[in-house]
């Protein structure tokens, strides 16, 4: 017997978060970065064989202020890294990137120097999508895996404390180990 039984039908109870989680996942409009053959796997996403519109994203934009995800299909080249960086800034937030291929997850075959050994040495990538190019079937699941981040991320001061502990995190991974030896000090 709680207060949801004495409700009427239609009226549901959440937070406030989980409603601006839902608000937000509900009505993503990507800008697109298509630079290789990734970006025509993306392309037949937004078609009507896979309608990436049931899920909110009708809206394939090219202008980043009015977009709050980034799909990076393909190689990035070190000449394309600050465009990148630019279109990245000009987002206004909350905002999301999704590497799509191997190319942008780490460079993929091309191992060389005139191409960005992954797309997150520019931006801050949340979803990796692997594959060469990806099937848009995979570009789907890795926007529904967005979703579900989207859909569970904090607000205010609660978002504030998830991203320092997420940094310490970070900076634990990244100290070396240093081992206890007999010039250690204890």
């Amino acid at each position: 017997m709680g207060l949801e039984e004495k409700l009427p039908s239609g009226v549901m109870l959440g937070t406030v978060e989980q409603v601006v989680g839902l608000a937000r996942k509900s009505s993503m409009w990507p800008a697109t970065f298509g630079l290789a053959c990734c970006a025509i796997e993306m392309m037949s996403v937004g078609g009507p064989h896979y309608d990436l519109a049931r899920f909110g994203m009708e809206k394939f934009g090219a202008t980043p202020r009015q977009a709050d995800l980034m799909i990076v299909a393909g190689r990035v080249s070190q000449k394309m890294a600050p465009v990148l960086r630019q279109i990245y800034d000009q987002m206004p937030e909350p905002k999301w990137v999704i590497a799509m291929g191997v190319c942008a997850s780490s460079g993929g075959m091309f191992n060389n120097y005139a191409v960005v050994q992954g797309v997150d040495h520019v931006v801050p990538v949340d979803i990796y999508l692997p594959g060469c190019p990806p099937r848009p079937e995979m570009l789907l699941d890795a926007v529904l895996k967005l979703h579900d981040k989207v859909q569970n991320t904090k607000l205010g001061a609660h978002r504030q404390r998830e991203i320092e502990e997420e940094e310490q995190r970070a900076l634990r991974r990244s100290l070396p180990l240093v081992e206890q030896g007999e010039g250690a000090e204890r």
